[in-house]
């Protein structure tokens, strides 16, 4: 009886096992989609190619000379800003294209096959970590084509890319859920853009903070964003790890917890 009791307990391990191995390999699948779609289709990497050198030029060279006295004195505090603003903001595709995909019944399909449940909405989110690593690049091109010498070097550069991507990965899962419980694609990007330009624009991305008025200073200096875009300067110019830099990965982690399984909920609710 004890070794049959064993062997059950042994089994359900394996079959839990199997199941997630099985979960991992479904979503690797429907990341690979993913990135296909984005290689049949690139006029959905426009968002990734042109904003980084539309944004980079225009705001360097408009507010270079008010703000830093000179280009070249103001793309090590515009390069790590302008990243953090694109590579966000290009998040908010996530649960556009989410919604367009569960408007055409593509979910509904991928429920008549074997595979787990949660594959095809973790998939699409991993798939998108493609899009920011090309804007991330991008952008860093961009400035070292303008000038931009990042003194801490090309190491601590590489960890300031992927701190700005795994924060967007995590902030992505927010309009993963808008995309799930929205209606339309169109009020998914409304409702996302709503959120999202105000914590960009409002923060120290683009001006010094001590230039702002002191209630606009408070909002500022709270933003989460403002917190990424000091943690990439400090990388970038300096090749420090401070307390912006464990904010954000604090931040990021929360809103993965909170925001995952509730995302989740809402999309086994849905398909």
């Amino acid at each position: 009886m004890k070794n049959a009791l064993i062997k059950r307990g042994a089994d359900r391990q394996l079959k839990n096992y199997t199941s997630f191995g099985q979960t991992v390999r479904n979503t690797l699948t429907m990341a690979y989609r993913g990135i296909l779609k984005i290689r049949r289709t690139p006029e959905q990497l426009f968002d990734v190619t042109l904003q980084p050198i539309i944004f980079t030029l225009m705001f360097t060279y408009i507010f270079g000379g008010a703000i830093s006295g000179d280009v070249l004195s103001y793309l090590p505090v515009i390069i790590p800003g302008i990243l953090v603003q694109t590579v966000i903001t290009t998040s908010i595709v996530t649960g556009v294209q989410l919604r367009e995909d569960m408007d055409k019944g593509v979910f509904d399909r991928f429920k008549s096959l074997p595979i787990a449940r949660i594959a095809p909405l973790a998939g699409a989110l991993l798939a998108d970590t493609v899009r920011y690593s090309i804007a991330t690049i991008l952008t860093f091109t961009m400035g070292f084509i303008m000038g931009y010498r990042p003194e801490a070097g090309l190491s601590n550069v590489a960890i300031a890319a992927l701190l700005v991507i795994f924060c967007s990965w995590s902030i992505s899962w927010i309009f993963a859920f808008f995309g799930v419980i929205a209606r339309t694609a169109s009020s998914v990007q409304g409702i996302s853009m709503l959120v999202l330009f105000p914590l960009t624009f409002l923060s120290n991305a683009f001006v010094p903070v001590d230039t702002m008025p002191g209630w606009l200073q408070w909002f500022v200096n709270i933003n989460p964003v403002s917190h990424l875009v000091s943690a990439v300067r400090e990388l970038a110019n300096n090749g420090t790890i401070g307390w912006d830099f464990a904010i954000s990965i604090l931040g990021a982690a929360v809103i993965v917890a909170i925001f995952a399984p509730i995302t989740v909920l809402a999309y086994m609710r849905r398909t």
